[in-house]
């Protein structure tokens, strides 16, 4: 390249909108960020005072739900986990035929993780779904002592 399409392309660089058009993106996202965040923050406490700290029962079943969600009386945990443990105890499975190809110690590989694997997973799910029996009976008994008194 010759000095003079070296200058011509510096020039072009120098002269163009590449570093002013990201910079200004740059920006436009940081401003963005600060006023999403703004706008999370009196959600927010809007949601919380209005909705969820209001004494008046809502009138629709769709509303109860909601306010039951948002006062976590409603966990999600429970379904999502056993949707992983179906997912992980077939994976463990499927994924035990993959040891057949590997000879005699293959096939027992295959075995182990087969009888194993499945074992595991469920021994996992259960240690989880402790907590979540835990909080569901740690519910019932402030509901039976609020009922008491």
């Amino acid at each position: 390249m010759s000095d003079y399409e070296t200058y011509k392309v510096l020039t072009d660089v120098s002269n163009s909108n590449y570093l002013t058009t990201a910079t200004s993106e740059a920006e436009g996202f940081y401003v963005w960020f600060i006023i999403a965040g703004l706008l999370a923050i009196i959600g927010g406490i809007l949601t919380y005072f209005l909705f969820v700290k209001s004494k008046t029962e809502p009138k629709s079943k769709f509303l109860k739900w909601l306010k039951d969600f948002l006062n976590f009386k409603v966990m999600l945990i429970e379904p999502i986990l056993k949707v992983i443990y179906y997912i992980c105890t077939i994976g463990v499975i499927l994924m035990s035929f993959g040891f057949l190809g590997y000879g005699a110690t293959g096939v027992l590989t295959f075995f182990i993780t087969l009888v194993l694997g499945p074992v595991l997973v469920r021994l996992g799910y259960e240690f989880t779904m402790m907590f979540i029996m835990i909080w569901h009976n740690t519910k019932d008994i402030a509901e039976n002592t609020d009922k008491k008194k």
